[in-house]
């Protein structure tokens, strides 16, 4: 069975594929042409959803396990910006560092220079129904 991540960002893919070394993993854009995904949720979790299932839909009748990702920060001090829209903070196909110097100005408009802020993930995973998945490892972390 094919795990296919709703993902063309490489890094994730590098970072998945390492975890689940013993996995057929693809990204879906090496087994179709890419597509925009609206991610139209009000929660990480929802639009990480949306994607999983919009990839999930577009395979058709591939046996496979399609995983979809959607994260980002959240600071305190900007009542909880930019949240969902972390990527896309500093306007559509903004970069990192535009993202960054966004939530940096907008601190400073507060008059800070710094904000207590969280990081969050959430995973979505879509296949067939009562497949039995069995993968990963045991994470410890101590730090």
């Amino acid at each position: 069975m094919k795990i296919v991540l709703a993902t063309s960002n490489k890094g994730k893919v590098r970072e998945i594929i390492e975890l689940l070394h013993d996995h057929e993993v693809y990204p879906y854009t090496d087994l179709m042409e890419g597509f925009e995904i609206i991610e139209d949720g009000e929660t990480f979790k929802e639009n990480a959803l949306i994607k999983a299932r919009a990839v999930y839909h577009a395979l058709g009748d591939v046996d496979a396990i399609v995983i979809a990702d959607d994260s980002g920060i959240s600071v305190d001090a900007l009542g909880g910006e930019p949240g969902i829209y972390s990527a896309r903070y500093g306007g559509e196909n903004a970069t990192d560092k535009e993202n960054m110097n966004k939530l940096i100005n907008a601190l400073k408009q507060q008059g800070l220079d710094s904000s207590k802020a969280h990081y969050t993930a959430a995973i979505a995973i879509v296949t067939r129904p009562f497949q039995r998945i069995e993968f990963g490892e045991d994470f410890n972390r101590s730090d």
